[in-house]
């Protein structure tokens, strides 16, 4: 029996004012990725595919059609609404790490939580558990610039988990990782994916995508193979 869609959409547009003219970062998607699996995104710059990615968090508003993640219309949320479906439904991992540097590891991973009002002492008790389980617990302490790139991604990745989300959005993850520290992330996201873990991760390499159960292929907004 197929499991329900963790992620569901259809005719899904995203357009953006050009000066005089309209641009369509989305012109009509229509995809489902089921609870539990590994779904890569591929294409070339400008298809679409971190605007997808970022539409799916909430991070942008669709123009058109409709997007659904864990069974929730992302159209019909408020502001409100939206921010915690970014703090509870979704882990997003990118490219840039987005770690604060004056901040120990432990705290960075905690961070999420305090939005949604997890007191103190149990945020870091979260935090240095998924830094556990993620093979991290001796750089907990350290500050954010003391961490190689991996390690740098790797507490990301912790960080976009410890709301326990629904689905893990990344947005080419490996982009600025050596190529022993990208196979590395991609290993994780198997180990986390061989767990139960959804996860949509949007690469322009092929070898990384190989990983993925299934390949989603776009191409100027649109879905062209999957």
């Amino acid at each position: 029996m197929n499991a329900p869609l963790a992620v569901e959409a259809l005719d899904l547009e995203r357009t953006y004012a050009s000066g005089h003219a309209t641009v369509a970062a989305l012109a009509g998607v229509t995809l489902g990725i089921r609870r539990g699996e590994f779904v890569a995104v591929m294409g070339p710059s400008g298809s679409g595919k971190s605007t997808l990615l970022n539409v799916v968090a909430g991070l942008e508003r669709p123009t058109g059609g409709t997007v659904r993640v864990d069974g929730e219309d992302l159209a019909k949320l408020d502001e409100e609404a939206l921010a915690r479906h970014r703090s509870k439904r979704v882990g997003m991992v990118f490219q840039a790490f987005n770690l604060l540097p004056r901040f120990r590891v432990v705290d960075n991973v905690a961070l999420p939580l305090a939005f949604s009002g997890v007191p103190a002492a149990e945020r870091i008790r979260r935090a240095r558990a998924m830094l556990e389980r993620l093979g991290m617990s001796s750089r907990a302490e350290h500050r954010t610039n003391e961490l190689s790139g991996g390690e740098l991604q790797r507490a990301a990745v912790a960080r976009a988990l410890i709301a326990q989300p629904a689905i893990l959005l990344a947005d080419e993850p490996t982009g600025n990782l050596d190529s022993a520290n990208g196979a590395a992330l991609i290993a994780l996201f198997e180990e986390l994916h061989a767990q139960g873990q959804t996860v949509l991760l949007v690469t322009h390499d092929a070898q990384i995508a190989s990983h993925a159960e299934r390949t989603i292929r776009m191409r100027d907004g649109r879905v062209v193979d999957e």
